[in-house]
């Protein structure tokens, strides 16, 4: 069907329609609204008109808007100041402060010239914001209106402007200064597993818009100490200047010269400072935030009302000052019993709180149950008989670490995170830990049983931090000299404020959270063979690919028992030996069981089809497997020592020769540790498990490999010789 054409009618010119029916000038109102909706082009046409400002001249009425605009956007800036959460969420600050900053002086500007050109008219020659201000505060003296001009000046510039730029300048210096230790602590973090690689970006790019924003601050903080000198000359000039005007060239008398441009040059002041007032004390509230989480008006009733005593004492002084004579009685007395009342509901919520976060967590711990149970149910004596694979037991001062409002890294999330990470890295599903208070253990203490049996223990501080040496000296920093309790390192609990200053002087630094929780992971690797139960054997079985279910069903129970493979996993979980490759054992066990059914013997055959991973996990950074072998003489030693056959050989060994033996192991590996290696100790097939038993008792964590463990496309490294 071919296009129609209507005719009967004349068109419109093409002038006066527009694209889409309506008229032209609707249109291009429309399409200018669109370009002030754009956030860039419009902030660029406020710039273009602050600048118009600085040279077309306004008239009153327009001045007195642009006026009105600058007090409320200072006053905004003040309320956005006082309502975020942390600082880094009104980052573009300090653009919005030269904004604000060349819109005063731009509107100072307009209000000389007004004033210098038409001030012989009357008081309201520069609009009538100017003129309100002016009467208000001179109140008829124009003596009053400058000694209250140059007050305001002497609180903007001296004491906020001052006080808010030191603390912008330290802060940056500090925060510069400390970006390197962040970063490597977000590393550490990282490789430990406590973190994803998500939230590692996260953390960088938040600590380098920190930097960025305390960067930009101490240099944006000059712009509020400049607009307060340009203000006070501005001041001046328009005085003398407008005096000069009246009388020579208007025609004025002195008196009334100085009554009208005093009056107006002061409300031209005044307008021009409170803004800059505002401001400035917007500037000071934000650079002083940092630190401090939450909005101003919480963080400070939460901090002020978080310690009773003060509010008390302070409720006392002033109940004694109301006692003194000459002193007005009800003011101070009221206040006194304002602060006494304070005091007192402050102490009852805080007491409230502190009882039901130990009964939340002692609730949580107990069961998904017991929240709902009857208080007055009585314990059956089968309850006494449960037992919980691994618990960790608090002092009172610790419940705070596991507080949900501690935050992403208060312990139980930590230990998520560690679950995780021994999963991954032993296939190893650690159970769950219980955690309790124990108001029998000191404040600070901690004790991590492992089936109601004691593990482990020490001390750890919530408000401070663990800091330690890495060549194993002793911190110089002052604090509490303690032993770090996971590997006997020299530790010192510093204060958090000395925090910043041990990253700088490259002492290792960590929480609390994270010291137990580094703690608990140690403890379990060493009891994984424990806490490797039947339940767990079969779930892992059960929960193999559908292709090495057959395999199962092959072996089990026909040549070993589920009982079996969990011994076998127990005894590679104790060298710490990774059963995630839960396929290629039991291939290797279906191997080993046609000719033994010796756990120990299934083991040594297992780990020898795991060759590929063993040398991977003892691989050095620099790509090989550094060795420390066993020489032939003690080779035979060994083979000699070896009385019986099958299942039941054994070593019989003279007590000198093993005191020996250990000797030389110690001193090899001490050597090696000197030399920056981790070896292994590589004995024959036939005498490693023997060796292994020595080993163990001095050098739990020394890996003892065979020949047959060795993978034939693995680089090796020898570093000593026994």
């Amino acid at each position: 069907m071919s296009d129609v054409t209507v005719t009967g009618q004349a068109p419109a010119p093409a002038a006066a329609r527009a694209p889409g029916g309506g008229f032209a000038g609707q249109a291009g109102f429309a399409k200018a609204l669109d370009v002030l909706r754009k956030g860039d082009l419009g902030l660029a046409l406020g710039v273009l008109v602050i600048l118009c400002v600085l040279i077309v001249p306004l008239p009153p009425l327009l001045l007195d808007l642009l006026l009105a605009i600058s007090i409320t956007l200072s006053v905004l800036i003040l309320m956005t100041a006082l309502f975020i959460e942390k600082p880094l969420e009104f980052s573009a600050f300090p653009t919005v402060l030269l904004v604000a900053t060349m819109l005063r002086l731009a509107l100072n500007l307009a209000s000389t010239r007004l004033i210098l050109g038409h001030g012989h008219e009357g008081t309201d020659a520069a609009g009538h914001v100017i003129e309100a201000f002016g009467s208000f505060v001179m109140g008829g003296n124009f003596v009053i209106g400058v000694i209250v001009f140059a007050i305001l000046i002497i609180v903007n510039f001296v004491v906020i402007t001052k006080g808010s730029g030191r603390i912008a300048e330290v802060a940056a210096r500090f925060t510069l200064d400390a970006m390197p230790g962040k970063q490597m602590a977000i590393d550490a973090d990282l490789s430990a597993g406590l973190i994803d690689e998500a939230t590692a970006k996260t953390r960088r790019k938040e600590l380098e818009d920190e930097s960025t924003f305390f960067g930009a601050m101490d240099g944006a903080s000059k712009f509020v100490r400049g607009d307060a000198i340009a203000g006070l000359l501005i001041l001046f000039i328009t005085i003398i200047g407008g005096m000069i005007v009246g009388i020579a060239q208007n025609g004025l008398g002195f008196a009334e010269a100085a009554r009208s441009y005093t009056l107006l040059s002061i409300g031209d002041g005044l307008v021009s400072q409170i803004p800059a007032l505002i401001v400035s004390t917007a500037a000071g509230l934000l650079v002083s935030k940092a630190g401090v989480s939450g909005s101003a008006d919480r963080a400070l009733v939460r901090q002020l009302s978080g310690y009773p005593k003060a509010l008390g004492l302070a409720a006392a002084v002033m109940a004694i000052m109301a006692m003194l004579p000459g002193i007005p009685f009800i003011p101070f007395m009221g206040l006194a019993a304002g602060a006494g009342w304070l005091a007192y509901r402050a102490s009852k919520t805080r007491a409230a709180e502190e009882a039901a976060r130990v009964a939340a967590i002692v609730g949580a711990n107990a069961g998904p149950g017991a929240a709902g149970a009857a208080p007055a149910a009585e314990e059956q004596p089968s309850d006494a008989l449960k037992m919980d694979d691994v618990k960790i037991e608090l002092g009172y001062a610790l419940l705070p670490l596991v507080d949900a409002s501690s935050g992403p890294d208060k312990l139980t999330e930590q230990i998520k995170a560690l679950r995780r990470s021994i999963a991954a890295e032993a296939g190893f599903v650690m159970p769950q830990v219980r955690l309790l208070d124990n108001l029998q253990l000191a404040p600070n203490a901690y004790v991590v049983k492992v089936k109601e049996v004691e593990a482990g223990g020490g001390a750890v501080y919530p408000n401070q931090f663990m800091t330690m040496d890495p060549t194993g000296a002793q911190v110089s920093l002052p604090g509490v000299h303690t032993t770090e309790p996971t590997f006997g390192l020299p530790a010192t609990w510093v204060d958090a404020s000395l925090r910043e200053e041990a990253n700088i002087l490259g002492y290792t630094v960590v929480d609390a959270t994270t010291v137990l929780s580094t703690h608990l992971n140690e403890i379990v690797k060493a009891n994984m063979p424990d806490l490797l139960s039947y339940a767990e054997v079969s779930k892992l079985l059960k929960e193999l690919p559908k292709e090495q279910q057959k395999l199962v069903e092959d072996i089990v129970p026909g040549q070993i028992s589920t009982t079996g493979i969990q011994r076998v996993l127990q005894l590679l979980l104790a060298e710490r030996v990774s059963i995630r490759d839960l396929g290629t054992i039991l291939e290797g066990i279906a191997e080993a069981t046609s000719f033994t059914r010796s756990p120990a013997q299934i083991v040594e055959h297992v780990r020898a089809r795991l060759s590929r991973q063993l040398c991977a996990q003892h691989q050095a950074p620099g790509g090989y497997v550094p060795l420390v072998t066993l020489s032939p003489q003690w080779e035979q030693t060994f083979a000699e020592s070896i009385v019986g056959s099958g299942d039941d050989r054994s070593l019989a060994m003279a007590p000198s020769k093993l005191h020996d033996f250990i000797g030389l192991v110690r001193d090899r590996f001490e050597e090696a540790a000197r030399q920056g290696e981790t070896p292994v100790l590589l004995t024959s097939a036939a005498s490693r498990p023997f060796v292994r038993s020595i080993v163990e008792r001095f050098r739990n964590q020394t890996p003892v490999m065979s020949q047959n463990e060795i993978h034939p496309r693995a680089r090796l490294k020898t570093v000593a010789s026994i």
